[in-house]
Formats: structure tokens, sequence, C-alpha cells
């Protein structure tokens, strides 16, 4: 589902939570209202929004070592894939087809990887994608090598393509949100009974409801924070091309 989508259901679910609670102080008796059910209110809400600040935080930091896991990830496929290049240029005239070869098929997945943001990544995850691997794996296969250096050298190369196959399982797997979606009902459960309760201990409704509409918009925008960071090629913070680029504009040299 779409970060944003996701964001703004929260944002209702909350704040309309927090606009009962307003509501529902009205229709209560005053001695549900007393100072001491206030009191017991107020220690409820303070415990539930302690663990709700704990969920967020360590969500928004898993969700950051995944998002620079794979950039780290994505910058070292890119260096493979020109660590293979110079080797096979070591290697000699004779490989290179497989060069040309690695170069067009590394270009054409890097554009479709990054197509209508990160639409393309079925593509790249296709079959036909994976036999492009295997195709560029039997190339080195079939160099003849003459001597020790290009023995060893060959064995290089097939070795770091085996690594980009790696690669390829961490970067195309399927995508998934950040948030299972069970964990993500119960969350904001626990915010809406958190806002409900804050409605429900407030007296001046006017500056009750401005701050509960800024404290739902700030939940809303973690979540959306977390979401985003979680499809590092649609949503707002992507992963850079730089490295491709750079790993692009040498290979074949």
């Amino acid at each position: 589902m779409n970060s944003l989508v996701v964001a703004s259901i929260v944002f209702v679910c909350v704040s309309g939570s927090g606009m009962l609670g307003l509501a529902l102080r009205t229709f209560l008796p005053d001695h549900h209202l007393s100072e001491d059910s206030t009191a017991i209110v107020k220690l409820g809400a303070g415990l539930m929004a302690t663990l709700a600040a704990l969920v967020l935080g360590l969500l928004i930091a898993s969700s950051k070592v995944t998002f620079d896991r794979l950039n780290d990830e994505f910058t070292q496929t890119a260096a493979t894939v020109f660590v293979i290049d110079r080797t096979l240029a070591d290697y000699g005239p004779e490989a290179k087809e497989a060069r040309e070869f690695l170069r067009s098929t590394y270009a054409s997945a890097v554009e479709r990887f990054y197509s209508e943001g990160g639409a393309g990544k079925a593509d790249v995850d296709a079959p036909e994608t994976l036999a492009h691997m295997v195709q560029f794996q039997q190339k080195l296969r079939e160099l003849a090598p003459r001597n020790d250096m290009q023995r060893m050298l060959q064995s290089e190369a097939l070795a770091r393509s085996h690594d980009l196959a790696e690669a390829r399982w961490i970067l195309f797997r399927p995508g998934e949100g950040a948030i299972p979606t069970p964990f993500l009902a119960v969350l904001v459960l626990w915010l809406g009974i958190l806002f409900a309760g804050f409605g429900l201990v407030s007296i001046n409704y006017r500056t009750a409801f401005a701050t509960l509409f800024v404290c739902a918009l700030s939940v809303a925008g973690a979540i959306f924070l977390i979401e985003d960071i979680a499809h590092p090629l649609e949503g707002l913070m992507q992963i850079s091309r730089t490295p491709a680029q750079i790993a692009l504009s040498h290979l074949g040299q």
C-alpha cells in the first residue's frame, strides 16, 4: 500500500479517536471526570505514550538500517560490475564479447530498476533477467585460458559474477511494507486509545483540538517516514543511482 495512504489512514484513525474523547467528555457524569479519575487516565495515557514512542523509534531505526543496507548493496553491486569489467579487460581481447554483454545487461537492469519510480523492479526480477545472468556466466566459462594468468582472471570473474547473483536476490526480492499489517493495526489501536484519553481529560476544547490535530499529524508523519524508507525505489527517499552511472561510464574502456 502507498506510504501516503497508510499515513492518511493512521491520521484519520488517531485524530478521530481524539475527537471522540473530546465528545465523550461532554456526555460523562461529573463523578467520572473527578480529579482521581483523570489522574488514572493520565497515568494510563503516559504508559501507552511511552510504549508507542519506543515502538515508533525502533521502527524508524530499523527502517533506516534496512535502507542503508540496500543502498550499500547497490553501491557494492556497481563496484563489483566495474571490477569484473576490469578483470575481463586484463584477460585480453578474447573477453570483449563478455564485456559488451555485461555492460548492456547492467545498463538495461539499472534503467528498468529505476523506471517509473521503481515500477520496473518486477521486470528486473523476471525469469528472462535471471537468464541474462546465466548467459553471462556461461560466456565466462566458454573463455579458453592460454596461461595461468588468464585462468586466474577467469576464476576471479566467475567468483564475482556469483556475488552479483547473490546481490540480485537481496535487491530484487518482493517488496514488503516496513510494518506488518497486524502490527500496524495494534499500533494504531494503542494510539487511538491514547488520543481518546487525551481528549477525555482535556478542558479547553479549541486548544485541545489544535493540540490533538498537531500530534496526530506528527504520528502520521512518523508512519509515513517508516513506510517510505521501506520502499527505497518508490518514495521520496530513494537509493541513489550515481554509483551505477559512474560504473557504466567506465565499463568497456
